[in-house]
């Protein structure tokens, strides 16, 4: 069995990651990290899991009896984490914030679809933003042959667990029932590594990405619309697509059109592609905090393990 621990255990990614792993074939949990919760039972924070698991958080933690460390904290305190810790050399690493996502110190940036065998080879991940996650995957056929040397236009909506769980004023139910905004436009973080993945895929040519990322009345998922002019048909391009994710464990490509309640609850990202005149459509769809956070985390998990990447994962999506 694979011992497995968690550093910040409180937060929504920390939830999801334990509802797969309780359920995971292959791993034994370690551990759950949360000085705050130190003593609680983790249903008591994850209520889902009521019923699944009688494990406690803990205040403590023994790297050395752990062979996978999952780190669940906010952006920042990953490499403040190893600052005060020694890494034992056995000990696997899957980091979920954006801490290493340039590949700084040894870390594999963790996209499957992109590099899955690095990933096999790898003891340090570092997973993909949410955005970044959904958005390469809509655009890295186009970049595997050459042909973002244009302006892409991106427009990407997010459910309201994107923004964590620490409740602010745009997460607030009241303010965000039956309302919808824009925010970093042209901005956003997950824009550097999104623009530099698909650049190296490309042979160092960066796209120029307009991305719009606009906020949801809606708890889980994101849509993403992306524009580019291609000279493939449609026929063409849909070839493509399914081509390059032929052997891919996730990722699947639609020739009809796509809705989120397809990847709810899932590690699924769905793709389709329609050309109009001159112009490409790709739409994308994943659940935020699964194949874009703790799903994909397990999945990075199973290939340095050298699992069935699907191992754990074969959720069922929430139709209604």
């Amino acid at each position: 069995m694979i011992r497995a621990g968690i550093i910040g255990g409180a937060g929504y990614t920390a939830g999801e990651l334990l509802r797969i792993l309780v359920n995971h074939p292959e791993v034994e949990i370690a551990f759950v990290h949360s000085s705050s919760n130190a003593g609680n039972k983790i249903y008591e924070v994850h209520e889902g899991l009521f019923g699944d698991t009688e494990l406690v958080f803990s205040d403590t933690y023994d790297l050395d009896a752990t062979d996978v460390l999952f780190l669940c904290s906010a952006h920042g305190k990953s490499a403040a984490f190893w600052a005060e810790n020694h890494r034992p050399e056995k000990l696997k690493v899957v980091d979920l914030a954006q801490d290493f996502r340039d590949e700084s110190e040894g870390y594999v940036y963790g996209l499957p679809e992109m590099q899955r065998e690095s990933i096999r080879k790898a003891s340090l991940i570092a997973n993909p933003g949410c955005f970044a996650t959904a958005i390469q995957l809509a655009l890295l056929p186009l970049a595997s042959k050459g042909m973002l040397d244009r302006e892409v236009n991106v427009t990407a909506i997010t459910g309201s667990t994107g923004a964590g769980v620490k409740p602010g004023a745009t997460t607030h139910f009241s303010w965000r029932n039956n309302n919808l905004s824009t925010y970093k436009v042209f901005e956003h973080q997950h824009l550097k590594e999104i623009c530099r993945n698909l650049g190296n895929v490309q042979g160092g040519l960066r796209p120029a990405v307009n991305f719009v990322p606009m906020r949801g009345d809606f708890a889980r998922g994101i849509f993403v619309s992306a524009t580019v002019d291609c000279p493939l048909d449609g026929e063409e391009a849909l070839k493509l697509y399914k081509d390059y994710y032929s052997d891919a464990a996730f990722t699947f490509v639609s020739d009809k059109p796509i809705d989120l309640k397809q990847v709810v609850n899932t590690n699924k990202c769905i793709v389709s592609v329609e050309k109009h005149e001159g112009k490409l459509v790709i739409s994308s769809i994943i659940d935020n905090l699964l194949k874009g956070a703790s799903g994909q985390a397990v999945q990075n998990m199973n290939l340095i393990f050298g699992l069935d990447e699907k191992t754990g994962l074969k959720l069922k999506a929430s139709a209604f």
